[in-house]
């Protein structure tokens, strides 16, 4: 079991210098599975953000899981992407409206057919717990940036803020300065991502200057223009 462990964090290690030192492994495509994963050959196989997606994702030699997080009506952090209930789970209505035990009774659905799982609402916890020294978990905060500290917090105290990646969208100077406050207020240790979507920047020189406030290793530019312009 020792040497079992060793080796899980031996990989996650590995992980995290293809992340901090891309140019010394520009032959290596790092793979993140989406929402968790599930979809394979274009066919949804587990439900999105779930632990039985997370543990396929694991098995089929993925690097990183992005999965969303927001908060139940008595503040435990969760895994779900939309504030609704409706498309994901066999529950309608706000998440926020629902207590963690009264989350704990929504199945989990595969979208494609509404196929109900034997899968339910998880928290971050669980979800971090899954995947230590297994694979890099990049949260996407549904919340608001003072919602960083607790969720680095959680983190933390498993042991893992040097797994989590955390991203934030960032479009002006003003949200550069907000996003910057909840990162110190969140302590050190953990990988940060910067969202630049092109529907709201488009000044290359502002992606660079994000790049350098932050030091990221790595970026997400998301293409909401749906390539109606050519992008460099």
């Amino acid at each position: 079991t020792t040497l079992g462990a060793a080796a899980a964090q031996d990989r996650t290690q590995l992980i995290l210098d293809r992340l901090q030192h891309a140019n010394q492994w520009r032959d290596h495509v790092m793979v993140v599975a989406h929402r968790a994963g599930g979809l394979q050959g274009g066919k949804a196989r587990f439900p999105e953000n779930s632990l039985v997606a997370v543990e396929d994702a694991i098995a089929t030699g993925a690097e990183m899981i992005e999965v969303d997080v927001r908060r139940s009506k008595d503040g435990a952090f969760i895994i779900m992407h939309d504030s609704w209930l409706d498309r994901t789970t066999t529950c309608k209505g706000e998440a926020a409206e629902r207590t963690l035990v009264e989350l704990k009774g929504c199945r989990l659905v595969i979208e494609a057919g509404r196929i109900e799982t034997g899968e339910t609402v998880s928290t971050l916890a669980e979800l971090l717990t899954v995947t230590r020294g297994r694979i890099l978990v990049n949260v996407d905060n549904k919340l608001g940036t003072d919602a960083l500290p607790g969720i680095i917090a959680e983190a933390r105290a498993l042991g893992m803020a040097e797994q989590v990646v955390v991203k934030e969208n960032i479009w002006n100077d003003a949200r550069i300065a907000e996003v910057g406050a909840a990162l110190k207020a969140a302590g050190g240790g953990f990988q940060f991502m910067p969202i630049i979507a092109d529907d709201a920047v488009r000044d290359a020189a502002f992606v660079e200057q994000v790049a350098r406030i932050f030091n990221a290793q790595a970026m997400e530019r998301s293409n909401w223009r749906n390539g109606a312009e050519t992008r460099t």
